[in-house]
């Protein structure tokens, strides 16, 4: 693994050498606890976890909660983001907030209000007010486009002078609407010989990726790719989606990029996927990028003429993946092995 650190305008995914060897990426950052679909603080406790005390939802990272006994409820999670506050505050609280509309949305929850929370501003800094000013103009724009009601905003300044430098970090909690818990989508594949479909757009893009920084050891980099108005028709195509009931699973995807996404929908119903890479795409970070805008959905092959009908007619891209099998993992034709063996710090 490379130790060297490049610095934003310098760096672009040249500099990276393809790995020859995508078995050894992907067992290197399945070591990485920020790829784990079950944290819960790792349970370093001797207490037992209290199922009541969790928000029950076959989702890895979204809470479900009931209001009443007619089947209304909420959903709620809450989401961090550190990468290039300092340099870019409105672009990336912006990106923290789509992300965590488009996890709500591929629930089939409607997002309605966000709470936000900077963190570790330093007063002292001029640039303080600068992260601060910044992250405002991005909430607010994000609250606009994507219809939602702000619930809080607040700075807290902490000074950890003495424990070295700690980076501003903005973290975002939403809350969204339930109409009927029964009929939620949620990101877990379903069943063997489901088809597997990719919706957005693919790009050469590791910027700010847990591949870039824990496996080549670069830190700095630009933010992934994103763009907000292609955000809003995705999202817009998803609630379609999901109304007209056309998919079964649904999935944005996230850290670990690509791969990671498919393996956490894999993993909870023991079951694999077979799929083909973009040609036109580093195979890297077509599996491990972490670019904006992509949702990985599961359709039932009856619903497939449908799914394509209304995809072609929202105009936004989308991509054949591949389909779920019985449990095996496999890429352009190379098996991995199966998912029991992927579990491992996952």
């Amino acid at each position: 693994m490379s130790e060297t650190v490049q610095t934003e305008k310098e760096f672009t995914i040249e500099m990276i050498p393809e790995p020859e060897n995508i078995e050894e990426v992907i067992f290197s950052l399945m070591v990485n606890p920020n790829l784990s679909t079950i944290n819960y603080f790792n349970d370093f406790t001797d207490q037992n976890i209290s199922p009541e005390s969790i928000g029950n939802s076959d989702t890895d990272e979204t809470g479900l909660f009931d209001l009443d006994n007619n089947g209304h409820a909420m959903a709620m999670s809450t989401h961090a983001f550190h990468h290039h506050l300092e340099s870019d505050p409105q672009k990336a609280t912006e990106i923290l907030i789509s992300r965590a509309t488009r996890k709500m949305l591929c629930f089939g929850a409607l997002p309605t209000a966000v709470s936000a929370l900077l963190y570790h501003i330093n007063v002292a800094d001029p640039n303080g007010g600068l992260i601060a000013s910044g992250a405002k103009k991005g909430l607010e724009n994000a609250a606009q486009k994507f219809n939602l009601q702000i619930s809080d905003r607040k700075i807290r300044f902490d000074n950890f002078s003495e424990h070295g430098i700690v980076p501003p970090t903005i973290i975002v909690s939403m809350m969204a609407q339930v109409a009927d818990k029964e009929k939620i989508t949620t990101h877990t594949f379903k069943k063997k010989g489901n088809h597997i479909f990719l919706i957005g757009k693919t790009r050469d893009d590791v910027n700010s990726s847990e591949y870039l920084e824990f496996f080549h050891g670069i830190s700095d980099s630009p933010l992934p790719a994103f763009d907000i108005n292609e955000e809003i028709g995705i999202q817009k195509a998803l609630k379609r989606l999901n109304e007209e009931k056309l998919i079964e699973s649904a999935s944005p995807v996230g850290k670990g990029g690509l791969f990671f996404t498919l393996l956490r929908a894999a993993i909870p119903n023991n079951l694999g996927f077979d799929i083909t890479t973009d040609a036109e795409t580093r195979m890297d970070a077509f599996l491990f990028g972490e670019s904006m805008g992509r949702i990985i959905v599961g359709v039932n092959p009856g619903l497939e003429e449908e799914f394509v009908d209304v995809m072609t007619e929202t105009k936004i891209p989308f991509f054949t993946l591949g389909h779920v099998t019985k449990g095996e993992i496999r890429v352009d034709d190379e098996s991995f092995g199966y998912i029991d063996k992927m579990t491992v710090g996952v």
